[in-house]
Formats: C-alpha cells, sequence, structure tokens
C-alpha cells in the first residue's frame, strides 16, 4: 500500500513513528509538506500537485494538519476525498473538531457529558454567564486557542469579570466553562482508533497549574479507565466522524466529561506512558478500511 502522511514537519515524533510503523509492514510511505502543495480543481479530473509532481497514486493519506493551517490543510485533505483517496480523518472530521464551539454543540445535541459551558458575545451578559457556570472559579477559553494557550483560570468573580472584559474588548471569541475541581488539575487522555480506546493516560498538570498539558510541562501515567470514560470516549470521536482522536475528560463527580476531541493527537505521550505501539494500530487501521469507495462524504461539506 501507497500512504501520504500530511505533516509540516518530518521530524516530528508523531510523524516519524507512523513513517516507521508502515515501513515495518512493508508499505511505501511519504511525508507531504501540504502546505506546499497546490490543486487543480477540475470538473472531472481533480488533481494536486507538489512542485511539478502529481499526487494522484496515493491509496491513503494520514491527515496531521496543524491548527494554525486547519482551513487550506482541509482543502487538501477535501482535494484527496475527491479524487477517491481514504483519508483516516475526513476533511469535515477535522473541521468540525477544530471548531471548539460546533463540536461541544453537537456533543450535547448527542447527549455527551460535558461540563456547563457557556458563550455570549454581549459583555453585559457577563455576571449571568458566571452564574450559569456556577459561579467563580470558572475556565475561560479562547476558540482558537490550542495546547492550553488562551485558556485562563479565574477564581473570583471579580477576576473573572476582568478577563472576559478583556478578552471581548479584543474581539475574541471565547468560552467559559465550569470549573471541576475534584479533577485536580488532572485529565484522561483516551486514545481512540476505529471505535475502540487502544491506549489511555492520565496528565497531570505541574503543581499550582491546572492545565495538565504535556506542552506545559504536565507528566502523563498509564491510567485504567472505567466502561462509562471508555463509552464516553467513543462516542466522542464518533459524534465527531473521527477514526482516529484523542479525546481529552475529566473525572468530576457527575461522571466523565469531556473537554476536547483532537483531530491529531501526538503520539510521544500516549506511546511513551502506555509502551503500546498506537503507530502500528493506526497503519493497521488504515490498510484494513483504505477503500477508495470507503471515503463516506467524498470531498463534500
Amino acid at each position: 500500500m501507497k500512504i501520504a502522511i500530511l505533516s509540516r514537519n518530518e521530524k516530528l515524533y508523531s510523524t516519524r513513528r507512523m513513517v516507521e510503523a508502515a515501513e515495518e509492514r512493508g508499505h511505501e510511505i511519504d511525508v507531504i509538506d501540504y502546505v506546499r502543495c497546490y490543486m487543480n480543481i477540475a470538473t472531472k479530473n481533480p488533481s494536486i500537485f507538489i512542485g511539478d509532481h502529481e499526487l494522484n497514486d496515493y491509496d491513503a493519506v494520514i491527515p496531521r494538519i496543524g491548527a494554525s493551517q486547519t482551513f487550506f490543510g482541509t482543502a487538501v485533505v477535501r482535494q484527496f476525498e475527491m479524487m477517491g483517496t481514504y483519508s483516516v480523518n475526513e476533511s469535515v472530521a477535522i473541521s468540525r473538531s477544530r471548531d471548539k464551539l460546533r463540536s461541544l454543540q453537537l456533543l450535547s445535541r448527542k447527549g455527551v457529558g460535558l461540563p456547563v459551558t457557556a458563550f455570549a458575545h454581549d459583555t453585559k451578559a457577563t455576571g449571568s454567564i458566571i452564574k450559569l457556570c456556577g459561579g467563580a472559579p470558572v475556565v475561560i477559553k479562547l476558540l482558537e486557542g490550542t495546547q492550553g494557550v488562551g485558556v485562563v483560570l479565574a477564581e473570583t468573580q471579580k477576576a473573572a469579570e476582568s478577563v472576559i472584559e478583556a478578552f471581548r474588548g479584543l474581539n475574541a471569541n471565547i468560552l467559559v466553562q465550569q470549573f471541576v475541581k475534584e479533577a485536580g488539575g488532572a485529565d484522561i487522555r483516551c486514545f481512540v482508533v476505529g471505535g475502540k480506546v487502544v491506549a489511555a493516560m492520565k496528565r497531570q498538570g505541574v503543581e499550582g497549574e491546572f492545565r495538565s498539558n504535556l506542552h506545559r510541562g504536565g507528566n502523563a501515567t498509564l491510567c485504567k479507565i472505567t466502561p462509562a470514560e471508555r463509552a464516553a470516549a467513543v462516542q466522542a470521536a464518533k459524534v465527531m466522524g473521527l477514526n482516529v482522536a484523542g479525546v481529552d475528560l475529566l473525572r468530576s463527580n457527575s461522571g466523565p466529561v469531556i473537554m476536547e476531541v483532537n483531530s491529531s493527537p501526538g503520539l510521544r505521550g500516549i506511546e511513551e506512558a502506555t509502551k503500546k505501539d498506537v503507530a502500528g494500530t493506526i497503519i493497521d487501521f488504515i490498510v484494513k478500511n483504505a477503500q477508495a469507495s470507503n471515503t463516506k462524504t467524498k470531498g463534500k461539506g
């Protein structure tokens, strides 16, 4: 099988691991910097090029689209779909998961457990928003933030009001969420492949830090999840339409609540914590499911 990884950097751990896993299984695999691609959006013969080379002979693609390149990256994925190439995560699903507000609304509609979340435009509603989330402390998030950037814990009513008004003064879109104190600065990352949780780790923030992101100095350990947590993670990935997803959840007094569903989850933390060949599991899933007719949306949406 011939596979392409759409990645800006072939030296990244996640990209390298999937190249290794594919080659170990006897597959041909290329890393393509998707930002360098250009597309011929033709009626009868859509195509993609990089330099003078046409990318028309791949059986499957693995999108590793950076958050800052979501618009162009998903356009490239969509073009591959229009050409009949199988994508392990489709363009519509990636776009859906990258929109934090839309993803929460979709999860809510399907009954997936979530922290109480408020969204508004008018700063005059600030007091009502904080009250809706159970009062301070609350977590305030920029919709466009990633890896814990743009996430603030406001511990008092006045602090929450100040942060919300400051963000809105910059015309930034924000979410305000209930602070799940009982989680103790830890979350669970469930790695879902093909509708199954194949690995799970607990991420614990450093002392004094409520964010557990590994990029912010948090540490990861092997974690045994409950049936309810496993079911919530699988359902969240399914609602987003993702075959490969990193589902982040918190352990609350009311059960597991979903914080985020990531369409390009990193492999280093989960593989080092669990000692599992997650990259190989992804490749095996692609080999089993990659058929030209198996692209659900075929570039639509």
